[in-house]
């Protein structure tokens, strides 16, 4: 026979890089096996994850550099607790993607490609003339 219970838990953390101090729910099952065994399953939202003290990483920077507090401290401690997300100052209106007016697509203009081809033609014919025409002139 098994013998299963839940508990919640709370467990808050603190950043040692960026400072960022957060607290996250778990829902721990304990269960009991007909020979005694006992086994922890921890739940977040729902959802099966690692215990808190193995890997946590930062929600803010992404860094594991993660300690976590005693149960109760930032209850204790509300100066540590993070700030509530700030209101938006304006409300930005919801509209379909068929809705929405695509930027118009311009054709590459011939223009460039006469740029791109007749500057280099013009350079390299200016040299030649030097070297072949006016540089045997100029020599003493």
């Amino acid at each position: 026979m098994q013998d299963v219970f839940e508990s919640r838990e709370s467990w808050p953390f603190e950043c040692l890089r960026c400072l960022y101090v957060w607290e996250e729910d778990y829902v721990v099952r304990h269960l009991t096996d007909d020979h005694g065994n006992e086994v922890e399953t921890w739940l977040a939202s729902g959802v099966p994850v690692q215990p808190p003290w193995s890997g946590m990483s930062c929600p803010a920077c992404g860094a594991f550099h993660v300690t976590s507090f005693p149960a109760g401290y930032l209850a204790r401690h509300p100066e540590l607790a993070a700030a509530p997300d700030p209101v938006p100052l304006a409300r930005v209106p919801v509209m379909p993607i068929k809705d929405i007016e695509l930027p118009v697509v311009r054709q590459p203009l011939p223009r460039r490609v006469m740029i791109a081809l007749g500057v280099p033609l013009i350079a390299f014919a200016g040299y030649e003339l030097y070297r072949y025409v006016l540089s045997p002139i100029t020599h003493h």
